[in-house]
C-alpha cells in the first residue's frame, strides 16, 4: 500500500511534536516566572514530545490500542499513570543533558531534579492531554477539530466521497450467538477498520447497526486512490488476522463497500449533543448503491462518477463495467463498476 501523504504526515509530526514540547516548557518559565527559558524549552521537548508520540501512535502501540479500550475511568488512570513515567524519564534525560552539554546545574542528579511546581505543571498538561484525547477518541478526530473550529457551524456545500461498508452476516451471528456476541464482534471489525481509515486519511463519520460510513474531502480520498486502498488495506488486514478471527468468532469477517462521491451541505446539527452531518443526493445514491452492491453480489461497487475523479488507477486493482442502473431516487441511471484487486486469490467473499 502506498500512502505518501501518511508518511509524510507522520515523519512530519516527528518535528511538529518535539516544537510543541518546547513551547509547552517555555509556557511554564512564562506561567511561574522561574527557571531558565532554554532549560525550561529543553525540558518541555523530553517530557511533552513522548507523551505526543504515544498518543499519535509512534510507539507503545499495542499498549497503547488496549487502554484506549478500556473504560473511561480506568483510561484515565492508566493513561496518567504512563504520563507520569514519561514525565520522570524525560525529565531525567533532559537533565543528564542539560548538565552534561550545557553545564546546567552543579551536578546530573540536581539538574534532574523536577520542581513541585514543574511535576504539578507537567501532571495538569498531561491529564488534560488524556481528557482531550479521550474526547477526541469518542468523537471521531475529524468531528471534534471540525467542531472546535466551528467549521460548519454554518452549512456549506462541499464535496465529498463517501464510503458505506457493510458487514455481512451480522445478522445470521447475533441468531447464533446472541446480541452480545455480535456487538463484540461488530466493535473488533469497527476497530479493524479504523486504522485502514485512518492510514487513507478518512474519517469514519457515523455507525448504523452494521454499517460504517466513512467519508473524505475529494482532495483527500482521490489521491492516490486513497478511499479504495482504505477498503482493501482492510481487507488484507482481515486477511492476515484471520486465525485470530477464527480463534476468537469463529468466523472472518466478510463485508460489501459501495463508494460515490457528489455535492452535498455540511453542517452541525443538535444542540445537547451536537454532530457533524451530510445532506444531499449524494449520500442516498451511495447508500443505494450499496444495496445494488448486494443484488449484484458485488464485494466492492464504485460509481463511475468517482472513478473519473481519482485519477491514476491504482495498478493492482482492477474494474469491471456493470453497466447503469437506475436507483430509487435518482432519475438519471448511474453508471457504477465493480473494483478488485489484480492477484487471482480475493482477499475476502462477497457474501450475500
Amino acid at each position: 500500500m502506498n500512502f505518501e501523504t501518511l508518511r509524510v504526515s507522520r515523519f512530519g509530526f516527528w518535528i511538529i511534536g518535539p516544537v510543541i514540547g518546547g513551547l509547552a516548557g517555555l509556557l511554564y518559565t512564562v506561567i511561574f516566572d522561574v527557571g531558565l527559558p532554554t532549560a525550561s524549552a529543553v525540558r518541555g521537548i523530553f517530557i511533552g514530545a513522548p507523551i505526543l508520540f504515544y498518543e499519535r501512535g509512534l510507539f507503545l502501540q499495542r499498549l497503547r490500542a488496549r487502554i484506549r479500550h478500556a473504560a473511561t475511568p480506568l483510561f484515565a488512570a492508566a493513561t496518567v499513570a504512563i504520563y507520569v513515567v514519561m514525565i520522570v524519564i524525560g525529565n531525567a534525560i533532559a537533565g543528564s543533558i542539560l548538565h552534561r552539554v550545557f553545564g546546567y546545574m552543579p551536578n546530573a542528579r540536581v539538574a534532574m531534579m523536577l520542581s513541585n511546581s514543574g511535576f504539578a505543571y507537567s501532571l495538569a498538561i498531561s491529564a488534560l492531554a488524556a481528557f482531550v484525547f479521550r474526547v477526541r477518541d469518542l468523537i471521531g478526530p475529524r468531528v471534534f477539530t471540525n467542531l472546535l473550529l466551528g467549521r460548519y457551524h454554518h452549512p456549506i456545500s462541499e464535496e465529498r466521497i463517501f464510503l458505506f461498508l457493510d458487514v455481512v452476516g451480522s445478522t445470521r451471528f447475533a441468531e447464533l450467538h446472541g446480541d452480545l456476541a455480535a456487538q463484540k464482534y461488530l466493535g473488533a471489525i469497527f476497530g479493524a477498520l479504523a486504522g485502514p481509515v485512518a492510514r487513507a486519511r478518512g474519517s469514519i463519520d457515523d455507525y448504523v447497526g452494521d454499517m460504517a460510513l466513512v467519508s473524505w474531502t475529494i482532495a483527500q480520498g482521490a489521491r492516490d486512490a486513497a478511499c479504495l486502498r482504505c477498503v482493501f488495506d482492510f481487507a488484507q488486514n482481515l486477511r492476515e488476522n484471520s486465525a485470530d478471527w477464527q480463534a476468537q468468532f469463529g468466523q472472518v469477517p466478510e463485508f460489501r463497500a459501495a463508494l460515490h462521491c457528489g455535492s452535498v451541505v455540511t453542517a452541525e446539527v443538535g444542540l445537547a449533543h451536537r454532530k457533524i452531518a451530510y445532506f444531499g443526493d449524494t449520500l442516498n445514491t451511495t447508500s443505494r448503491l450499496e444495496s445494488l452492491a448486494k443484488e449484484l453480489r458485488t464485494p466492492v461497487l464504485v460509481s463511475r462518477d468517482l472513478l473519473k475523479r481519482l485519477g491514476e488507477f491504482p495498478r493492482d486493482l482492477v474494474t469491471n463495467d456493470l453497466g447503469s442502473y437506475h436507483v430509487r431516487g435518482r432519475q438519471e441511471t448511474l453508471c457504477v463498476a465493480a473494483v478488485q484487486e489484480r492477484s487471482e486469490t480475493s482477499l475476502y467473499s462477497a457474501g450475500s
